[in-house]
């Protein structure tokens, strides 16, 4: 039996404890939410999208937890293991401008269908059934094969220091979320992000400040790297570092566009503020993967040899162990300790953004669409908190299933291109260009899965003498061919069948999508406002709708056509700019330089990463506490009057009209 650095009841203590403590944590705080706020997950509108009204702050708090999974932590640090400093750049970088680049998505949501819960919502009104259902498969995928690499990494890590039962792990993981997401709803889920968040930041400051240089070049001399300049770790030049940076982009093109976690928190943002929110979450998570896979995947390679250094296989490596180990090897027990803490808080935050995510397609695009069309505000809540409970139960399964064929969460990181590529592109033009054709957008989607898995298993076979297994299906060159000929083939087909057979979409039947109703004392005023802006404003009493969350002069401003559509040119020019910046400019002529740093440009390169995440750490933890000021005072004087004054510091609402849940978390 293998010894393991920590006792398995400490994996459990993890997993089940804090797991049951976020439970009761979420359960306070939405009865502090539901007694001082005018807000209550009751009611379906603020239980899937917290009515529309969260500050950026928060939403990129949110962000950076959705796009923190245990890849983000283990598989970051894998690479950096691998290809040495060009890995953490190429998987921060190449997760980082999806998020910035989905800003433009999140511009156009809010412009086009300001009322809708899900992206699905959008395609099923422009183009029908068929391609609402060809969409849901992809959407679906997505949220499987995420859901997936966070329940195997995480049970691969807790496994491994612990001993905990892998089986245990996948399915005590994903049922521990589900009661705290049914309990708050996307508000106290966002809330629940942000201390994850928060203690996630204070683990990894914990682990950047060492020394590597020396080390890491004895380690070039008896372990070179191939590929790289003169084998070394501390160098850009890199080509496997390059093909890994190819995969990586297009993979996580397709689980930030076609995951509804994203276009949740895009939905649940402020119309005024969302593009904000997004470059904000996005520049603040590239600190994440790659300051802590510079620290301990680097460290890994460094401490090779070492006492207390688990020797790592192959599968290890896949599994996203070299963290782990790391840790362990650097900090004995208490970094063991630490990494654990730190893995389960990053998989459980990312895993709650998937619960909800599939619990509101789940609910609206097959409940509601397809089962009840006219289901009630109580049938639409009871669905969406069953939804989230199944889908737990389906992470567990899917988790099981991945382990017991052999396949990791590394092996799955790299597919999720394959499989989820084709859909990229069509899916970008349904959201933002009225011209896009919808048998183009449907057949490139539909070409590019199948020569996208015919050009990967071809490839494997032509490189294996035709042996295909988990191991030679899963080469940086299988994949590549397969992402590439996924992505390159639904792109192209969608995008010249458009230019040929161009459609004129008006987005009327987008933006009727959830249209509230006005009350009838309002609608002839409301009419007319609607005829200048250009946009509905109508609120109803039964439906909440973003003016449940503000003021009329604040909708009208934040829905206004031509500010969203500045927002959008905004982010349009600065997401492209981040793009060329983070992936051609700044990366590729390192590469081509062949440049290998010395102890100078290595400590230089650390320091970057470090303030880097300094000011990520103020972006996400302090920025979000300083919006919410006024939400924050208005809670505490609520308690404190309930505690120490007579009578009661019940949140009562306004009249009609008055601001009084301006002061909104």
């Amino acid at each position: 039996m293998p010894d393991y650095l920590l006792p398995q009841g400490a994996g459990y203590g993890v997993v089940v404890g804090i797991g049951l403590f976020f439970s009761a944590f979420m359960i306070m705080l939405t009865a502090i939410q539901a007694r001082y706020t005018g807000f209550s997950p009751k009611n379906s509108e603020e239980f899937t999208s917290a009515s529309r009204s969260i500050k950026p702050g928060l939403i990129a708090s949110g962000i950076v937890s959705a796009w923190t999974w245990a890849a983000t932590l283990l598989q970051s640090s894998a690479v950096a293991y691998k290809f040495g400093i060009s890995g953490p750049w190429w998987y921060g970088a190449g997760a980082t401008v999806q998020i910035l680049l989905f800003a433009m998505l999140a511009a156009k949501l809010k412009l086009n269908a300001p009322y809708a819960h899900t992206w699905l919502e959008i395609i099923g009104a422009r183009w029908g059934k068929v391609a609402h259902g060809v969409f849901m498969f992809f959407g679906l995928a997505t949220n499987i094969i995420v859901s997936s690499m966070l329940v195997l990494g995480g049970s691969a890590t807790v496994t491994d220091l612990t001993g905990m039962h892998t089986i245990a792990a996948c399915f005590l993981i994903p049922l521990g979320v589900a009661i705290y997401v049914v309990v708050g709803g996307m508000r106290s889920t966002l809330l629940c992000d942000y201390t994850h968040t928060t203690a996630l930041f204070a683990i990894i400051l914990t682990f950047i400040f060492t020394k590597m240089h020396e080390l890491l070049t004895a380690a070039s001399v008896h372990a070179p790297v191939s590929g790289n300049a003169h084998g070394s770790y501390v160098t850009m030049r890199s080509k496997n570092g390059l093909i890994f940076g190819v995969i990586n982009i297009i993979g996580n093109f397709a689980t930030v566009f076609q995951d509804q976690a994203y276009w949740q928190r895009a939905i649940a943002s402020r119309p005024g503020t969302t593009v904000k929110a997004y470059l904000l979450g996005g520049l603040a998570w590239f600190a994440i993967p790659f300051t802590f896979a510079t620290t301990l995947g680097l460290a890994a390679v460094a401490l090779n040899g070492d006492a207390d250094m688990k020797v790592l296989t192959p599968a290890d490596v896949s599994a996203g162990l070299p963290a782990s180990a790391a840790a362990a090897a650097l900090l004995g027990k208490s970094g063991a300790t630490a990494i654990l803490i730190l893995l389960f808080l990053a998989v459980t935050s990312a895993c709650s953004a998937e619960l909800i995510a599939v619990s509101s397609i789940l609910t609206y695009d097959v409940y509601k669409a397809y089962i009840n069309p006219r289901a009630t505000e109580e049938q639409i809540l009871r669905v969406g908190h069953a939804g989230v409970a199944f889908y737990a139960i389906v992470c567990g399964v899917a988790g099981t299933i991945f382990y017991y064929i052999g396949i990791s969460m590394g092996w799955l990181y790299t597919f999720m291109g394959v499989l989820l590529g084709s859909a990229v592109v069509p899916i970008a033009l349904a959201i933002t260009w009225r011209k896009a054709n919808k048998w183009g957008c449907i057949g490139g989607a539909i070409a590019g899965l199948l020569l996208g898995i015919v050009a990967w298993l071809v490839t494997a076979a032509t490189r294996h003498d035709g042996l295909l297994t988990v191991e030679t299906t899963g080469g940086d060159y299988e994949m590549l061919a397969g992402n590439l000929a996924a992505i390159g083939v639904g792109g192209i087909v969608a995008t010249v069948v458009s230019y040929i057979w161009p459609e004129d979409f008006s987005w009327e039947a987008t933006r009727s999508i959830n249209k509230p109703a006005a009350p009838e004392s309002e609608k002839v005023a409301e009419d007319s406002d609607s005829d200048k802006k250009g946009a509905d404003v109508a609120v109803s009493t039964k439906a909440a709708s973003i003016a449940d969350s503000f003021d009329r002069t604040e909708e009208d401003k934040e829905l206004d056509p031509v500010a969203l559509t500045k927002a959008f040119n905004f982010a349009s020019w600065s997401s492209i700019g981040l793009f060329v910046t983070l992936i051609l400019i700044i990366p590729l002529p390192l590469f081509f330089s062949q440049h290998v740093y010395g102890v100078g440009g290595f400590t230089g390169w650390v320091i970057v990463g470090i303030i880097w995440t300094f000011f990520s750490a103020f972006a996400v933890v302090i920025y979000p506490l300083w919006e919410s000021r006024a939400a924050i005072a208005q809670i505490s004087k609520g308690v404190f009057k309930d505690l120490f004054q007579r009578g009661s510091g019940k949140f009562v609402a306004e009249t009609p009209g008055a601001t009084a849940q301006s002061a909104h978390v």
